[in-house]
Order: structure tokens, then C-alpha cells, then sequence
């Protein structure tokens, strides 16, 4: 453990990593959220901004040199994973911490080889905004607490049953999604309805159970607005009640909450014949190998404490990664989105993807999930022939780019 002296008091000191909240506003919040908790628990807390590799590189070179100044690290689940599998990290399962429940989903990816090498911080994904007035057009056999919560009958049968009820029963195409040049449509064909029909993004791009799922688009895009193909995000849409039912990234779904908290709710995407996929930007918490925990335990505690969580949801933006937080966050906009996030990411039924990293290929291996949407949703080529030709494409993207396929959970198998 680092110590400070400062006037005759001694101080814990921890050296806190971050590759995120690297932005003015947000690091000005931490500073001042982490002064805070400097005058409670006499911790002196400094907070050291990074970029990804530079972050890696220093982290290298303390362990190897084996004088550690860092002792607390936050950066993406992805790169702490690098981290681990280099042997920086400490295994942390044996922390203990009172008074919050980590959501289950996240809590199992913080695991590599049998060892935790961070606790879960931040979490950022993209979700389902519904106007309640939808809700008198459920089809029969689901709940508003089904599509709230997220259960078993919740699935892309019942959204298609809802859609098409809506469309006969009002005259107008009330489902919608980003699908404009700028919107953010491309992570739902490669992040959730990919991995909920095939269990995976990538790995079965041109398998049977792929070309029924896009099948299954073209049956619901009857009855999605055709505006769609021009709307870069959901907001205004729903604002001006042009959809009732849209798809889209929390931060993109926001300003029409934030206007008319009372008029929607945000709930967990429909579940497949594999599971419920969705993506999740997760942001992790980890200790450096043969570093003292007593110290950086205290700053994750304060960091995850149901109070802070809130907190950054407020001014940052990240999602909580414990549920009670959701207590915490006061009615409104806010609760009406992090009910929403956290309902998502508790389902039992979950498919978690990331965001493959794969530099510059990463342009290009968006396009061709939006390429294949295109030729068979809207020009009616045949799925099987066209998943055909885009899926070597795709293999070739991340044999290229040095990359893994990302491999689908294993539990479901």
C-alpha cells in the first residue's frame, strides 16, 4: 500500500487508472465525486487519465519492472480481458462487498480461467422504447409485464403478432428503426437479432437458422414504418408518435424520454429460438497483480455503492451495474431508462455480444450486415443465396484483421 503524510495524518493513497471519463465534464465529476470520498475515508484518491494502449504499456512495464504505482485500473471489459491474459491482473473473487447485488449477467463476464479479474462499473447498451398507448394492442397470451420484465413470451413471434396488430387495427406502420445512413441499425442485425436466431454475430452468419431469420425480417417489415430507411435516430419518431414501438441506443432514445417521461417506458429486447441478444458496453474495475487491496476494495466499494452509481447516471450517462440502484434513481426520465437497461440485462435468457474489435475493418464488417439487409428485406434477393456469398466475406474480415470469431455462449449448447 502507498502511503501520504500530510500534516502529521497518514493517508491510504491509490493511484486510480482510467481509460474512461476522460472527457472535460466527465473528468472534472470524478475529481470532485472522488474528493468527496477522500475527506469521508481519509483515502487519498488520484485519478489518472489514459489512453487504451498507453494504459497497457505502463501497466507492462510496472509488472514486469515489478514496482507497482498503479493500484486500481478502470477500462473496458475488453481490454482487461488482454490484461488478465497477460497475467497483470489480481483474482478478486474473494471481495466482499455489502449492501449491492451485481446483476448476474454482467457478474459472469468478469471471469477468465476460473479467475475475476475486475468487479463490473459501468454499463452502456441499446434497448426497446414503447408508448404505452401500444400496450392496448398487445396480442393475446403477453403481458405488459412480459414485455416490462422481459420473460419467456417475450420473443420476435410476439413483437411481430403486436406489430401486426397495431397495423390493422390503426391503418399505420407503427414500429420502427434507425436505419438511416447515420443510425445505429447495423448493431441490431450483428448484436441482437443475429445471436438470438443463431446463438452468435458472426460464427453462423450463413447457417439454416440465419436465413430463417431473415425470413423473419421480411415478414416484419410489413409493418415497420417506411420512414425507417431515413431515420438516424428514434427520438423524434416516437416524440412526434410516428412509431410507437422503436430500437436504438440509450443515449439516441434519451431526448424523448427526458420530454415525456409519463408517455413511455424502455424495456428489454424480444428474445429468439436461441435466447435474448443484445450488446453491452461494459466497463470494468481490476486490481493490479501483487497489489494491496485493502485501499482500491474501499474506492470500488464507494464507486459501485448504489448512491454513485446513480450519480453517474446523471451526469455521465453509464448505466448501473447493481440493482439497487434503480431504488436510488429518483422518478422521472432517468428511472424510466435504468429500469429499462437493468430489466435487459438480468434476463435469464441472455446472449451478451460486444462490439468486435477489428480496426479498420470494422467499416466494412457493419456494411455487410447492412448489405445483406438491403438485398433481401428490401430487394427481395434470395436470403440463402446472398448470407452465402457475405458470409466468407465476413470470415475473411476477421482472418484479415487478426481477429477471433466471436465464439457464441457456450451454455446454450
Amino acid at each position: 500500500m502507498v502511503l501520504l503524510i500530510v500534516a502529521g495524518l497518514m493517508f491510504g493513497k491509490v493511484n486510480f487508472a482510467s481509460t474512461q471519463m476522460t472527457p472535460a465534464a466527465e473528468r472534472e465529476f470524478m475529481l470532485n465525486k472522488l474528493a468527496e470520498f477522500s475527506k469521508k475515508s481519509g483515502i487519498d484518491v488520484e485519478f489518472l487519465n489514459f489512453e487504451y494502449p498507453q494504459l497497457y504499456s505502463r501497466l507492462q512495464a510496472e509488472i514486469r519492472a515489478g514496482k507497482n504505482t498503479l493500484n486500481l485500473i478502470a477500462d473496458l471489459q475488453g481490454n482487461l480481458y488482454i490484461m488478465a491474459s497477460e497475467g497483470f491482473l489480481s483474482d478478486l473473487k474473494d471481495l466482499k462487498f455489502e449492501g449491492k447485488t451485481f446483476i448476474e449477467t454482467l457478474e459472469k463476464f468478469a471471469y477468465v480461467k476460473g479467475e475475476k479479474v475486475f468487479i463490473p462499473w459501468l454499463q452502456a447498451t441499446y434497448v426497446m422504447a414503447v408508448n404505452k398507448k401500444a400496450f392496448d394492442y398487445l396480442p393475446r397470451g403477453l403481458s405488459k409485464e412480459d414485455v416490462i420484465r422481459g420473460t419467456e413470451k417475450w420473443t420476435y413471434d410476439a413483437l411481430l403478432e403486436w406489430a401486426k396488430n397495431i397495423y390493422e387495427k390503426t391503418k399505420q406502420p407503427l414500429l420502427g428503426f434507425p436505419i438511416g445512413p447515420k443510425g445505429l441499425w447495423h448493431r441490431f442485425l450483428h448484436g441482437y437479432i443475429y445471436p438470438s436466431f443463431t446463438g452468435a454475430q458472426a460464427l453462423k452468419f450463413d447457417s439454416v437458422r440465419a436465413v430463417e431469420m431473415w425470413n423473419y425480417l421480411k415478414e416484419l417489415f410489413k409493418y415497420v414504418h417506411p420512414a425507417s430507411s431515413t431515420w438516424d435516430g428514434m427520438a423524434d419518431p416516437l416524440l412526434r408518435e410516428e412509431v410507437w414501438i422503436a430500437w436504438d441506443h440509450t443515449a439516441r432514445l434519451k431526448p424523448a424520454i427526458v420530454e415525456k417521461p409519463n408517455d413511455f417506458v424502455v424495456v428489454p429486447v424480444p428474445r429468439g429460438p436461441m435466447g435474448r441478444g443484445y450488446i453491452i458496453v461494459l466497463v470494468g474495475l481490476a486490481i493490479p497483480k501483487d497489489a494491496d487491496f485493502e485501499e482500491p476494495a474501499k474506492v470500488i466499494d464507494f464507486l459501485t455503492s448504489p448512491e454513485m452509481q446513480v450519480e453517474i447516471l446523471k451526469n455521465v450517462g453509464f448505466f448501473p451495474v447493481v440493482q439497487e440502484a434503480v431504488g436510488a434513481v429518483p422518478e422521472g426520465a432517468l428511472k424510466v431508462l435504468a429500469e429499462g437497461v437493468i430489466n435487459q440485462s438480468a434476463t435469464k435468457d441472455s446472449i451478451v455480444s460486444f462490439i468486435p474489435s477489428l480496426g479498420p475493418k470494422s467499416g466494412e464488417f457493419t456494411e455487410t450486415y447492412r448489405m445483406a439487409f438491403t438485398r433481401i428485406v428490401f430487394q427481395g434477393e434470395d436470403p440463402a443465396k446472398v448470407v452465402k456469398e457475405l458470409g466468407e466475406r465476413i470470415r475473411q474480415l476477421f482472418k484479415e484483421s487478426g481477429a477471433e470469431l466471436p465464439e457464441p455462449d457456450a451454455s446454450l449448447f
